[in-house]
């Protein structure tokens, strides 16, 4: 279903190091756009939030989003990707993980939407393993905010300051990112009409299927 990349051991040598692969072009044209009309459907359920999350050291959740469990019971699209075997045995192998999915519906797959300046998912690592972020809109200009800002190999937000990368990704992309020993973050869009819609896919292993903050509850639960 995705364009997955055939060549993995390279793959999984820059991921090691990283912590993060770059998936240009993840999405093939057809499969974006048939994503595209979904996520609109599903937006119109999705729920505004704006808050700071006091489990990420204060960070400001200002986005709009739909949790895992209504996406499961309003579309077979979304989690039929997220299951797909041919996808997870391409994450296996890259991320050198037995890779499942997560037990918990709620956080499994959840789409995320920046769409106000201003907004911006701050500053946090996830409680799973892994997290694979299709990009359904993006903004063009690099400028215009929405960037992954990211620090690997630490739980201190507060490396975002000093050490963390930034990147563009553009519609129809995707990344792999060690999320649970990453912190990151998106900053925020700075102008009206720029929007950054991205579907997120946690996969963890089988001996960790307990989430570790009650985060996800905060930002995904209706």
């Amino acid at each position: 279903m995705l364009s997955l990349p055939s060549n993995t051991p390279p793959l999984s040598d820059h991921f090691a190091a990283e912590s993060y692969l770059r998936l240009p072009s993840l999405i093939p044209p057809p499969l974006l756009e048939e994503l595209t009309r979904e996520v609109d459907r599903l937006e119109k359920l999705a729920l505004r939030r704006d808050f700071a999350m006091a489990s990420t050291d204060g960070s400001p959740r200002h986005m709009t989003t739909l949790g895992g469990h209504t996406i499961d019971r309003e579309s077979t699209l979304i989690p039929c990707l997220y299951r797909d075997g041919e996808l997870l045995a391409w994450l296996g192998r890259v991320a050198a993980l037995p890779v499942a999915e997560v037990a918990d519906p709620l956080e499994r797959h959840v789409l995320n939407i920046l769409h106000r300046p201003g907004d911006t998912h701050g500053a946090h690592t996830d409680d799973y393993p892994l997290a694979l972020v299709l990009f359904i809109e993006a903004p063009a200009d690099p400028a215009d905010g929405g960037l992954l800002h990211r620090t690997p190999r630490t739980g201190g937000l507060d490396a975002l300051h000093t050490t963390a990368g930034r990147v563009h990704h553009q519609r129809g992309d995707g990344y792999l990112l060690r999320a649970d020993t990453t912190a990151h973050r998106v900053t925020a869009l700075r102008r009206p009409g720029v929007r950054r819609t991205v579907l997120n896919f946690a996969y963890t292993t089988p001996d960790r299927q307990m989430a570790r903050t009650p985060s996800a509850a905060q930002l995904y639960a209706p």
